[in-house]
């Protein structure tokens, strides 16, 4: 990603074809598939990238098995052939994990959940041939992992305790009879959101956050562009475009046009919040699997393998709360450490988390009083009488197909032949031994434990740029965190390359590190290093670089990442 200074000049240069307003993954989807389709395309974003939901997601690229009780048939199946695209397009950022639903002690197997089970293997087509089928379950017999470059699903099946016990050790004391087994995808959802940008910047598109979008740019009732504010200068920025895109998420009926002839033509979001939890893998073993957990009155959650740690999600409730500033609620919180104690027999308490995140999903609603976990997921496009397109609703799985819908109405409204390619653009390329390997002048045996699986992942192919900064820069090449395999030049590669400008950016969205070890993230000592490392990049003096440091645990604090600290 270019710097933000060369993408202000640019914005301001020239006409677009389009502007995309919103930076989470729809937004950066539309910027891909808009660029790749040949035009000009602008994007910006009022915070930092991924700030709002698509960085506070379940992690999860999946079809959405509970969907299936609401009849959401459509939107499952549209998940589940999207889920198995990502795995080809981003496989080192989109894999499978299998997913286990056991029956414990004396219960009988819930027949509904295979029912559902059957229906989900039916939808997730492309799965080849029955030779293929039998050729993919020897591969598995035989302890191979599945392939992700060409992943496809087997059916589920049944699975007897020894294996249960094996894939969830936590289970072992409640004495699974068995359990079913079936396949979905997860993902770290903010660096998929900067992996996409990435590859829109590659077609041509032109990204710059911290630009709040003020007003629209109207011409004869036709919306013409957008007028920013500079988050930093606070200067206004003007950026003219043909088409102007909005695609703020949850903030989507923020931004109008002059005059709205029908309230029809724009969204009425209806807020619902998810919060998530994590947690040590010493408390609750997990080898490479993840559980689905009842969770009272025909609920249930999750427990997730994500990055050395246990995520634990997710809550579904209305929220009517400052959307700006969403935290977990305390009552969620007990409410998924409850129905995880009373699965597993634990004890585990606020003290014992690690993190904790919580998002606000941009449901759309009808008008109809239901609750939010009855109102839809699928995803909407509006058009007001100025010509802007609002694109809202969906989830993380299906962004793609939320963009492409943008982009064919803008060609469609221009009588233009510019077919969607997005189905073929890979995201990000995998790494290779070669690009994992230290350059001249670096010790890999100095790094921190388990950085080659951890950069492999979050940048595939890009690890080989992390590994030359720390190579450049011997202090960089410690660990953000003790313990973790985080590496303070990644800290230098977020400032330069992903348009990083705080240590919010940096721990919450270019690391995770705020969501998996907060409580060594409390005090302004601890993240001092990395205030350095950033400030370094982004020029600041000594004295920015410990504001910034001070400035920490409030940050920290506001975004609710610490629920072990604040009840302390």
């Amino acid at each position: 990603m270019i710097a933000r200074e060369s993408a202000l000049a640019e914005l301001t240069a020239e006409r677009f074809d389009v502007v995309v307003v919103g930076g989470g993954v729809t937004g950066a989807g539309v910027a891909l598939d808009a660029a790749s389709r040949g035009y000009s395309t602008a994007i910006v974003e009022r915070d930092d990238w991924a700030v709002g939901t698509s960085s506070r997601s379940s992690k999860m690229v999946h079809g959405g098995l509970r969907y299936l009780q609401n009849f959401d048939l459509g939107l499952v199946r549209e998940a589940l052939l999207e889920r198995q695209l990502l795995v080809r397009l981003a496989p080192h950022l989109v894999y499978p994990t299998p997913y286990l639903v056991p029956t414990l002690g004396d219960e009988r197997r819930d027949l509904r959940v295979g029912i559902g089970l059957n229906m989900y293997d039916v939808m997730a087509s492309s799965r080849g041939s029955r030779r293929e089928r039998r050729e993919r379950r020897g591969r598995r017999d035989e302890g191979d992992e599945p392939d992700s470059s060409n992943w496809s699903p087997d059916r589920h099946r049944t699975i007897p305790a020894e294996e249960v016990v094996e894939l969830v050790p936590a289970l072992a004391p409640r004495d699974p009879k068995s359990a079913y087994l079936f396949y979905d995808c997860q993902t770290d959802d903010a660096r998929l959101v900067l992996t996409i940008l990435g590859e829109a910047e590659r077609f041509g598109a032109v990204a710059a956050n911290r630009l709040d979008v003020v007003s629209l740019l109207e011409r004869d009732g036709r919306a013409a562009g957008v007028v920013c504010r500079c988050g930093e200068s606070g200067g206004t920025v003007e950026i003219e475009a043909a088409n102007v895109v909005n695609a703020t998420g949850v903030w989507a009926d923020r931004i109008r046009p002059g005059e709205i002839l029908d309230e029809a033509e724009v969204p009425r979001i209806a807020p619902s919040r998810g919060t998530h939890l994590t947690l040590p893998l010493a408390l609750l073993p997990l080898e490479g699997a993840a559980c689905i957990v009842p969770a009272g009155a025909d609920r249930t959650i999750f427990v997730l393998p994500w990055y050395g740690r246990v995520l634990v999600g997710t809550t579904d409730n209305d929220y009517d709360g400052d959307i700006d500033h969403v935290r977990p609620g305390d009552g969620d919180v007990e409410y998924l450490l409850d129905a995880v104690n009373a699965y597993f027999g634990t004890a585990i308490g606020v003290a014992d988390l690690t993190g904790a995140y919580a998002g606000v999903r941009p449901l759309i609603s009808t008008g109809d009083p239901k609750k939010s976990v009855d109102i839809s997921r699928k995803a909407e496009l509006y058009e007001t009488s100025s010509g802007m397109l609002t694109i809202t609703g969906g989830k993380l799985t299906t962004w793609r197909r939320m963009a492409k819908s943008v982009v064919d109405r803008i060609a469609m409204r221009e009588d233009r032949e510019a077919p969607c390619h997005t189905a073929e653009i890979p995201l990000g390329m995998e790494a290779s031994e070669e690009d994992l390997e230290p350059p001249e002048g670096l010790d890999g045996g100095s790094l921190p434990e388990g950085w080659r699986a951890l950069l492999a992942f979050r940048y595939g192919h890009a690890a080989r740029r992390v590994l030359a900064v720390a190579a450049e820069r011997p202090e960089l090449a410690r660990p953000i965190v003790d313990g973790q395999p985080d590496l303070l030049a990644e800290v230098a590669v977020a400032a330069r390359a992903e348009q990083a400008r705080s240590l919010a950016d940096v721990l919450l969205r270019r690391t995770r590190l705020a969501l998996l070890a907060a409580p060594q993230l409390r005090t302004p000592e601890s993240v001092r290093p990395a205030a350095a490392a950033l400030g370094a990049e982004l020029g600041w003096g000594s004295e920015r670089i410990a504001a910034e440091a001070d400035r920490w645990p409030d940050e920290l604090a506001d975004a609710g990442a610490d629920p072990a600290g604040a009840a302390a």
